[in-house]
Order: structure tokens, then C-alpha cells, then sequence
């Protein structure tokens, strides 16, 4: 294989990665807000099996990975999975009415101030979306993507989480 193969190949690897570390601190102290403009954060669901996806209504592989990861967490839903959305967003009213037309089931946050330095700290150097991290009940990063998640990443993700 060519240098230029070669490197054209590693830059089409997906940003996928197992880890087994300690979830962020900051994860679940950071300030958030729900649907209805109420302060919240990710402290309640420490000790479960946990996918926070980091998206932005303007985001195309955002939008597009929305419907596989509702029928994903359908299917893992009776193993006590939670998914979390958190929407780079300050606009209650729109993010609402964004996951009502993507019936999104799961609890959505929204990070108004911040966020990518959030994702910074979420070691998402970037700050690019979407951003997923897996967290076991054991409150460890079993994975973490930048980029869309495949349905069977997203199935092999959720087993981790469940370990």
C-alpha cells in the first residue's frame, strides 16, 4: 500500500474508542437545562448504564443518527439503558419542538453556555458533533465516539455499558 493509501485509510477510521476510565466529574456537574428551562443535571443517573449524545439541531449527522439511536435504546430499554441527550443549544422552545418532529424519547438536556468547552474537557479536543460517551454502571467510559454511530456500534456500546 502507498503512503498516500495508507493515510487516506487511517483518516477514514471512525473516531471510536473502548476506554475503561472513570467518567468526568464535570459530566455530571455541569449545569444544564430541560425542555421547560429548568436547571438540571446528569447527577441522577450515576450507578446506571449510561449513553450521553452531544447533537445541535443544525447538525446533518446529528439528524441522521437521532432515529437509529431512538430504535437502539428501545431495544436495550429493558436492560435499565438511559440515553441523554444534551443539545448545544440556549433555546428551550426549539430544541422541544426539534425533538417532538424526531419523537425523541429519551431525556433531553440543553448546555446554553459552554458547551464546547465542555466537549473540550470530554476530551473532544474539537468539539465536534455528534459526540457520544458510553458510561457502565460502574461510572466508567467504556466508549466514545466523535461522528455518527453505526446501529451495531450502537448496539456493541450499549452491551459495554451494561457489563
Amino acid at each position: 500500500m502507498s503512503a498516500r493509501g495508507l493515510l487516506i485509510g487511517l483518516l477514514l477510521l471512525p473516531c471510536w474508542s473502548y476506554a475503561q476510565e472513570p467518567a468526568p466529574e464535570i459530566l455530571f456537574e455541569t449545569a444544564l437545562f430541560d425542555l421547560d428551562d429548568q436547571p438540571a443535571t446528569l447527577a441522577r443517573f450515576r450507578g446506571k448504564p449510561l449513553v450521553v449524545n452531544f447533537w445541535a439541531r443544525w447538525c446533518g449527522p446529528c439528524r441522521t443518527e437521532i432515529p437509529d439511536l431512538i430504535a437502539e435504546r428501545a431495544r436495550a430499554k429493558k436492560t435499565g439503558l438511559q440515553v441523554v441527550g444534551i443539545a448545544l443549544d440556549d433555546k428551550p422552545d426549539s430544541v422541544r419542538s426539534f425533538a417532538k418532529a424526531y419523537d425523541i424519547d429519551y431525556t433531553v438536556l440543553l448546555v446554553k453556555d459552554g458547551g464546547t468547552d465542555l466537549l473540550r474537557q470530554l476530551d473532544n479536543p474539537q468539539a465536534g458533533l455528534p459526540y457520544t460517551l458510553v458510561i457502565s454502571r460502574s461510572g466508567k467510559v467504556v466508549a466514545r465516539k466523535l461522528g455518527p454511530m453505526s446501529r451495531a456500534e450502537m448496539a456493541a456500546a450499549f452491551k459495554a455499558a451494561n457489563k
